[in-house]
């Protein structure tokens, strides 16, 4: 069977680029459904897109190379379509858009609009190579039982990262970057918890406060979640993109909580108090019980001198640690690096040594942070890739 393109995985990005790409496009993926990872984000409302969606949000080797797609198909033209979709939605936090409904919301309409772009969708099809032509590429499938060849001109690698393997998740993308000689950066879970070996956190299970989470590279100021294995919530998950094994992170406990006048001034107010009961006004009580045995926490606030105090903040201040790893991809929400993208068209993400050959969303290096960020990269590459696609046609 013949098309004109064969877009490899029913993703965000995948999806987005049948929209786009023009009759005589087939997506086709292994899944039984599509858009799983859609499905299960945002607690199964979807974080969609970022209000403040920018480059400056994004990783890569090359900081400049998703400017071109992003500039082109903006946040503001997807709310626009999921506008035009009669989908309700909302702003959660630092930008972050919600559905009011379900996150199937947001695939239903991406199924709707490529097929009213003339593009078909094979699920539970599994791909059994994929080989270059003098004409384009020949992919076999096994699609209803049934080994099938289908040629195409244009090949779309959407295929993702290895980011949660029970959803699906495979280095597909990777293999095929290696046999069409496309040079692959160093991949590594992303926006993932930290796990400590020794448990120390356990007896903090499901204590969550604001903190600032740091290292050299970054710092983020969101909640932080304590988890029987580790550290969790969107502080860690941020910065888990820029730590690397074996590094010191820093945790400000009090971020822009001016804790040391406060004290000072309950001190002057009603110093016959527990020092510990004080804290807990401002921490949460489990977390001053974990800490006191470490900071010394102990008599009346009356007894604490002005030294004292300063230390004590700054001690919640600057809480270093050192994680022993993090989760992996078995939770991790992307993958960091992948397909190199000085192999790549920034305006058409083709593949400048493989014509007819693309790639887009998160096989390639762009890494968005928390927040919506990651999807506006799929939009934007996927349209990006499929308006070149259509131009051609």
């Amino acid at each position: 069977m013949a098309y004109e393109t064969l877009i490899l995985g029913a993703g965000a990005a995948g999806m987005m680029c049948a929209t786009r790409s023009g009759p005589g496009t087939l997506v086709i993926d292994h899944a039984k459904a599509p858009g799983e990872k859609i499905r299960i984000s945002g607690g199964g409302r979807c974080n969609f897109t970022n209000m403040y969606a920018s480059p400056e949000n994004y990783l890569s080797q090359n900081p400049h190379f998703c400017k071109s797609a992003m500039a082109r198909y903006t946040q503001w033209d997807f709310i626009e379509l999921v506008d035009r979709h009669g989908i309700a939605w909302h702003e959660k936090t630092l930008g972050q858009l919600f559905c009011d409904g379900s996150a199937k919301q947001i695939v239903a309409m991406l199924v709707d609009e490529l097929k009213a772009a003339g593009a078909d969708l094979w699920l539970q099809t599994s791909i059994l190579s994929v080989d270059k032509t003098t004409e384009g590429f020949r992919v076999t499938v096994e699609h209803e039982g049934k080994k099938q060849a289908l040629d195409a001109r244009n090949l779309v690698i959407a295929t993702g990262g290895k980011s949660i393997p029970k959803m699906g998740a495979t280095g597909l993308a990777y293999d095929l970057a290696r046999q069409f000689d496309l040079p692959l950066t160093d991949t590594r879970p992303a926006l993932v918890p930290f796990t400590f070996s020794d448990a120390r956190f356990k007896p903090l299970s499901g204590v969550a406060l604001p903190a600032r989470l740091s290292n050299d590279r970054a710092s983020f100021d969101e909640g932080l979640l304590f988890t029987h294995r580790g550290l969790s919530g969107p502080s860690v998950l941020q910065l888990s993109s820029y730590w690397r094994e074996g590094e010191e992170i820093t945790a400000n406990l009090i971020p822009d909580n001016p804790l040391f006048d406060r004290l000072r001034e309950q001190r002057q107010a009603g110093g016959g108090k527990d020092l510990t009961t004080e804290l807990a006004r401002h921490l949460p009580s489990r977390m001053v019980d974990f800490l006191a045995p470490e900071l010394g926490l102990s008599g009346r606030l009356a007894d604490q001198s002005d030294a004292a105090l300063r230390d004590l903040c700054d001690r919640l201040e600057h809480w270093q640690l050192t994680p022993s790893g993090s989760e992996g991809y078995r939770t991790a929400e992307v993958t960091l690096g992948g397909i190199d993208t000085d192999a790549l068209s920034s305006k058409t993400m083709e593949a400048k040594t493989v014509p007819g050959l693309f790639a887009i969303g998160e096989a390639v290096d762009v890494t968005g942070w928390l927040g919506g960020f990651n999807f506006q990269w799929a939009w934007a590459s996927g349209v990006a890739a499929g308006a070149a696609i259509a131009a051609r046609s």
